[in-house]
């Protein structure tokens, strides 16, 4: 089963721990603080091959984009598994590892051992999970990986961003 929220509203990321693009711990993020542009968010585990094969180095080229300046950009690392391992120190390794200066914020498991609060407002069906948003705040498309192509068309207003 596809879970995805593509079409209705970003919720409010619920995200308690979050360093800034200079690795010092920040206030939680806002969505409000990201912009009303358009925003992606990517969600990874430390641990998790998927995320460092092809979704930090999607994410990577991404920000690194000049169609994509203007985007509000932010990693979260949700972990829902190898809680010993995916843990808020991670966070400024992995932000280096890719040279990656945007926001990085970390949630663990909720309270009651169930998957973090951020996985379940957002349908994520695991990581990696690209969530790309417009300036109404409305998911434009998300899911395991992203169509990059039809992101940065979206961005530049040179194409629809409707698939």
């Amino acid at each position: 089963m596809i879970q995805t929220i593509a079409g209705r509203a970003a919720p409010e990321l619920a995200v308690p721990y979050w360093i800034d693009a200079d690795g010092k711990q920040r206030p939680p993020l806002t969505m409000e603080e990201l912009g009303a542009r358009y925003r992606l968010l990517f969600f990874y585990q430390h641990w998790c091959d998927g995320c460092h094969s092809t979704g930090f180095p999607t994410l990577q080229a991404l920000v690194q984009n000049p169609s994509t300046k203007n985007v509000g950009f932010a990693a979260v690392q949700t972990a829902f598994e190898g809680t010993y391992v995916n843990t808020r120190d991670k966070l400024p390794l992995d932000q280096q590892r890719y040279g990656l200066r945007i926001p990085f914020g970390h949630e663990g498991r909720s309270p009651l051992g169930v998957n973090p609060r951020t996985m379940e407002n957002y349908c994520t069906g695991g990581t990696p999970w690209f969530v790309a948003i417009d300036p109404d705040g409305v998911v434009l498309q998300d899911g395991f990986s992203i169509d990059t192509d039809r992101f940065i068309r979206a961005v530049s207003g040179s194409g629809p961003a409707a698939p």
